[in-house]
């Protein structure tokens, strides 16, 4: 069978769940039940021989009450070993046991139900469900009464046990329900939906940062690659045509072709440089934001107003993530906001970094139309940040990033 719950088994074909190993595992999950009740069996033991007075019962079974609530923690974590027996779903692991916490209080009660009333029900259920099949099997072992007018005959006793035998597999789906049922309450208690998605966001963000982190990784490595290998080639081309050019004279045919190789050479490197920078700047890991900022701006071929007020190096995430959101905003303004200026502020409030970028152009910035804008905000969201984004039409445009920076 493929099922992973007894709940799920109790939907099976008679044929199928009789013969798989749900019914005697749900049975078992029922009978274990009757381990956190063993206090408050012994404790009606007690009673029903000594036979106390009543404000003596009334404080014994407060003093009982208190001693199940105080190993409801140890009793959930039974809950939880036990569940395994018809859930076979893996659980969340179980939060730190704090007096605050409101699973705490979820777990004790839970433990308070089942030690006193649940395993009552569980009882219940095993024994209505097995009474008619084993009353009829017991048919042959019932004691023949000489006085009766129709005394049982030998084949009447037969018909009966086979009965019983037939309906025997048949318990298997009330005893299955039943603890399929318990064990989707005892779920709901000891690992809630909302802790499970919880426990799956916080997965989801973790691989969202592995993959970021990586990817700085690569892009840090092909920068080292593209600064070390190819800039280093072609500065040796540039220099090589350089030497060549010394030793041909002007007037010669070739001099012409060598003086366009060491330009087209130059522009190569410019090329390079710029793609080296856009990859992963050099500048930001040797000189932390504030430079690469100024950097960038200074590239920029419209006017940026500067403002930063970083006197600190800040977690590298953090950079890398307000510089390439600063980069991709002044390549935005450069190219359809239709601006005359900008400016570009940082400054770190209360252990977080904000960055504004502003232009006096004409608005409209869609992040849907593919400027960047929603990896960015993506990109943000792994550190724990936000990226908010003003841009009416007709302007101006406002773009905000907060990042915290773990100080």
């Amino acid at each position: 069978m493929n099922a992973r719950t007894a709940l799920s088994a109790a939907a099976s074909p008679p044929w199928r769940l009789a013969r798989s190993a749900w019914p005697w595992r749900s049975l078992a999950y029922l009978l274990t039940g009757l381990v956190p009740a063993a206090l408050p069996l012994a404790l009606l033991a007690g009673l029903e021989l000594l036979h106390p007075e009543p404000m003596v019962l009334a404080g014994l079974l407060l003093v009982a009450l208190l001693i199940v609530a105080a190993a409801g923690p140890v009793l959930a974590g039974f809950e939880r070993w036990r569940l395994r027996l018809v859930d076979a779903r893996p659980l969340p692991a179980r939060p730190p046991i704090r007096l605050g916490e409101p699973g705490l209080w979820r777990e004790t009660g839970y433990a308070v139900l089942g030690a006193c009333v649940a395993w009552c029900l569980d009882l219940a259920v095993i024994g209505l469900s097995l009474f008619l099949p084993l009353l009829l099997m017991s048919a042959p072992l019932q004691p023949t009464d000489p006085g009766a007018e129709l005394p049982a005959a030998p084949a009447t006793r037969t018909a009966l046990f086979v009965a019983g035998l037939i309906l025997l597999p048949l318990t298997a789906y009330p005893i299955t329900a039943w603890a399929g049922a318990r064990a989707a309450i005892a779920r709901a208690v000891l690992a809630p939906a909302d802790a499970a998605l919880a426990d799956e966001l916080v997965e989801v963000m973790r691989s969202r940062v592995r993959l970021v982190d990586g990817f700085d990784s690569e892009r840090r490595r092909i920068e080292r690659d593209l600064h070390d290998g190819a800039q280093q080639r072609l500065v040796a081309l540039s220099m090589t045509l350089g030497l060549t050019r010394l030793q041909v004279a002007d007037d010669h045919p070739a001099a012409a072709l060598l003086d366009r190789a060491r330009e087209q050479t130059a522009q190569a490197q410019a090329e390079l440089r710029e793609l080296i920078r856009g990859v992963h700047p050099q500048i930001l890991s040797d000189r932390g934001l504030a430079a690469a900022l100024r950097d960038v701006a200074g590239r920029s071929p419209i006017p940026v107003d500067l403002r930063l007020r970083l006197d600190e190096r800040l977690p590298a995430p953090v950079e890398i993530t307000a510089y390439f959101a600063v980069s991709e905003a002044l390549a935005n303004l450069a190219r359809h906001s239709g601006a005359s200026a900008g400016s570009v502020s940082a400054s770190v409030q209360e252990d977080t970094l904000v960055v504004e970028v502003s232009d006096d152009g004409t608005g409209g910035a869609d992040p849907a139309r593919g400027t960047g804008l929603t990896g960015l905000a993506d990109r943000a969201a792994t550190v724990g940040g936000r990226l908010l984004l003003a841009s009416p039409a007709g302007g101006p445009t406002l773009l905000r990033v907060e990042l915290p920076c773990g100080r």
